[in-house]
């Protein structure tokens, strides 16, 4: 290993920005710690306004080349990026599992499968990417889409590689060349994708990837004048920073926000079901912003329900992600579970009783918590604690489901379980949310739109909605053959 590449779990990983095509290092470095046991990984290259300055340059100079090749030369490159991630992909699972602590089979199952996914998705529907033209008083109407410039990306830490993917791949797709700025708390896998991005043929200055903390690095890439679009997922408190730095430039903004979406629970449902459900909210430690924290749960089956949760969830084993056994795994970072136990503390002080959990274990994991015996317009209610806590709130009436349901400032995501097609229908066209799912979690097809209402977020990611942001859409309207104006 060289000074600037680390060995994680065997895998050499280079701790510099990707710039221009070239590895840069600077001057400042950040520690990256395991959250599986503490222990350091390395140093990374901590960027600030220069890299910020030297990768948007890079991108700006790249973009006229990469915006005028083909599609099917842009598609075969996203292709031949998927190839690469699934060349590497046990490299990429056991980097991603060692750098944020999620389970090790769900990266090489399911996450590290859709990374590549989402490159060859992109690809594809970008060669089939058209509307019909369309005719007015006899003139032709074509829409097209034009890459729009260099765009930013800011990425989180709960799943660092495959929703960093789902924005770099469109972006690229659409003929933007990209800045990416991963979270500091897992930049890992962005510094791999980089390398395996080369591999595939990618020119040099389309995919940038810059390091560094928070506001030191960000506030340069999104105040920058020849930024065309920034796209973020994270904390509301961020958006509103990131919102308030482009402002100055209307620099267009995709941002995927917080959750505290709701899983209702209905007498008629297949009890079984609903908790296996609401187990599944356990995942990823709690650290998933989709994730039905709030359980809605009918009077009438309430008390059935909570004892088949807690014989469940109980039985869930918490332990080293590494472990094919596992079920739950660690906190991201120390600071990350002093929050949550933050909320669970103050929620337990004003009257809330924790059916299970309710406080830390060793290292940075922390006992899957229930609460009850807590008020609507409480903290523990109302704010999102991205941490493997949930509340139980019960109901009577449909009418009363669906009020405390669409009662916090939060409109991500919701879940049904009702035997009632009729009720589904009523319930999901009343709640206020981007996805609903019905007796079902996570599902999530690439072709549909994603995104949140009201602080969830602003925009939708998805299919031709993803297009739609990372290009300026173009009408050109066209005279039939002899057409006179004063005629028209």
């Amino acid at each position: 290993m060289t000074d600037h590449t680390i060995n994680v779990a065997g895998v050499a990983v280079d701790t510099r920005h990707w710039i221009g095509g070239k590895r840069v290092a600077s001057a400042d470095t950040f520690t990256d710690a395991s959250p599986i046991d503490g222990s350091v990984l390395g140093e990374i290259a901590r960027g600030g306004p220069a890299e910020a300055e030297a990768a948007v340059a890079a991108a700006r100079e790249a973009f006229p080349a990469w915006a005028a090749t083909a599609r099917t030369e842009r598609a075969r490159i996203l292709h031949a990026i998927a190839d690469g991630v699934e060349k590497r992909l046990e490299e990429l699972a056991i980097v991603e599992t060692t750098d944020n602590g999620a389970l090790l089979r769900s990266h090489r199952r399911g996450v590290m499968p859709r990374v590549a996914h989402n490159f060859r998705f992109f690809a594809d529907w970008l060669l089939k990417l058209q509307h019909e033209d369309f005719e007015t008083r006899g003139h032709t109407n074509h829409v097209s889409w034009d890459p729009a410039g260099p765009c930013v990306l800011i990425t989180p830490w709960n799943a660092p590689l495959m929703l960093a993917t789902w924005k770099v791949a469109p972006a690229l797709a659409a003929g933007n060349t990209v800045v990416l700025k991963p979270a500091e708390w897992s930049p890992l896998t962005a510094s791999l994708l980089a390398d395996i991005a080369a591999e595939a043929g990618l020119p040099a200055g389309v995919l940038n990837v810059v390091q560094g903390y928070g506001a030191e690095i960000g506030d340069a890439l999104t105040s920058h004048p020849d930024v065309r679009r920034i796209s973020f997922t994270g904390s509301v408190p961020t958006a509103r920073r990131i919102a308030a730095s482009a402002a100055a430039n209307l620099t267009p903004l995709s941002l995927e926000l917080g959750g505290k979406s709701p899983l209702l629970v209905f007498a008629d449902t297949d009890l079984d079901l609903a908790v296996d459900l609401a187990v599944e909210q356990y995942d990823n430690a709690g650290q998933v912003c989709l994730a039905g924290t709030r359980l809605l749960v009918e009077e009438s089956v309430a008390e059935e329900f909570t004892r088949r949760f807690v014989e469940k969830a109980t039985a869930l084993k918490q332990g080293d992600p590494r472990d094919e056994a596992t079920d739950i795994g660690p906190n991201i970072h120390p600071r990350q579970l002093e929050k949550i136990d933050g909320f669970v503390q103050r929620a337990l002080a004003a009257g809330a009783r924790a059916v299970i959990g309710g406080h830390r274990k060793d290292g940075q994991y922390y006992a899957p918590t229930l609460l009850t015996d807590v008020a609507q317009d409480s903290e523990i209610v109302q704010e999102e604690v991205f941490g493997p806590v949930l509340t139980l709130q019960t109901f009577a009436t449909e009418d009363e489901a669906v009020r405390l349901a669409n009662d916090t400032r939060f409109g991500l995501a919701a879940t049904v379980a009702t035997g009632d097609p009729d009720r589904a229908e009523r319930v999901t066209a009343r709640l206020v949310a981007g996805t609903v799912w019905v007796n079902c979690f996570f599902v999530r097809d690439l072709k549909a739109p994603f995104g949140g209402s009201r602080l969830s977020g602003v925009g939708r990611e998805g299919g031709t909605w993803s297009f739609d942001f990372y290009c300026d859409l173009k009408n050109t309207v066209t005279a039939p053959k002899g057409w006179n104006q004063d005629h028209g």
